[in-house]
């Protein structure tokens, strides 16, 4: 079972090396105060990286990078913010409203209505088969070479031979013209490795792709210097749900979304009006700088995979 070492510092400064119980008490629950503290700083990260996304909903406007996180995976302003402590971690309930803080999926309260704490047993009769999938996802794309010469074609791939009516972000103009975007493609050895995004390709790209990845051959294809399979590691983490405690949520959604900046800089897309630079990859200078940026990525990624094996392998679920 997950304890508060898998939480991040500043949870176990707040929770306190014993879990907040009691002196010689064995087990006593984590007393509400400390974790409403770690519940409400983690509400004030969440609003930091949602506030100017709902802003914008509300008036109909999109942006190009920072939206991506909540059309591209299904998942909610609302659902980031719901804290999660981790499993093993018993917390008092002091009132209704902790009560109804917990009133939820995959959460347990004893009898008396005073401890809550994540039911591992029910969210592995749910979700145990998924998870056993991701934690195989994982596993293998953990151990694998990193491949860092790909330098983010794949965008170019799925605005290539398309027409500026049937382009996507047509609020964004492209860098070059649709010739010389065209001809970046027809100019590169093209491999990508990842489902999701080489089904985006046009008809056209499909065929100049040195692999046909499809989601059947997702564990044998990934590899950790992927730029989507970094950004994914967000979408696994909300996936396994309490499970992953909200620190680690966090930290994945962080770099999903310093992922996205690169992959958008490095597209065919001019995103200087957002404020954005411009990695142009159809240069040497840019080829080097997207390499760069790409490795420390990818260890920061093989990090945050290693932390939602470890979170998965705290509660039984193994890699197939």
């Amino acid at each position: 079972m997950t304890s508060t070492a898998s939480l991040t510092a500043d949870s176990t400064d707040l929770l306190g090396a014993d879990n907040g119980a009691a002196e010689g008490t064995a087990g006593a629950a984590i007393c509400a105060s400390r974790w409403r503290a770690l519940r409400d700083r983690h509400a004030t990260r969440i609003a930091e990286r949602t506030d100017a996304h709902l802003a914008r909903r509300l008036r109909g406007e999109k942006h190009p990078v920072e939206d991506f996180l909540f059309t591209y995976y299904p998942f909610k302003a609302g659902q980031l913010a719901k804290w999660n402590p981790g499993p093993g971690v018993r917390l008092e309930l002091a009132d209704d409203a902790d009560q109804s803080y917990f009133d939820r999926r995959w959460y347990e309260t004893n009898p008396a209505g005073t401890v809550a704490e994540v039911d591992v047993e029910a969210w592995r009769e749910d979700r145990g088969d998924g998870a056993k999938f991701i934690a195989s996802l994982l596993q293998s794309t953990l151990h694998r070479e990193a491949n860092f010469g790909c330098f983010g074609i794949h965008e170019w791939a799925m605005v290539y031979k398309l027409s500026e009516e049937q382009r996507r972000h047509q609020q964004v103009p492209l860098r070059l013209s649709h010739e010389a975007t065209d001809a970046v493609v027809e100019s590169h050895r093209i491999q990508c490795s990842h489902h999701d995004a080489f089904r985006f390709f046009t008809e056209p790209a499909r065929p100049r792709n040195t692999l046909q990845p499809t989601r059947e051959s997702m564990v044998a294809n990934e590899q950790p210097g992927c730029l989507h399979a970094g950004m994914d590691l967000y979408k696994w983490a909300m996936k396994i749900g309490p499970i992953a405690p909200s620190d680690l949520v966090v930290d994945c959604f962080d770099l999903a979304l310093d992922i996205r900046t690169l992959d958008m800089e490095a597209s065919p897309y001019d995103l200087r009006g957002w404020g954005y630079g411009v990695v142009a990859i159809e240069t040497a200078a840019g080829k080097a700088e997207y390499m760069d940026r790409q490795k420390a990525f990818s260890e920061r990624a093989q990090a945050l995979r290693q932390r939602l094996l470890d979170a998965l392998n705290h509660v039984g679920i193994h890699a197939r």
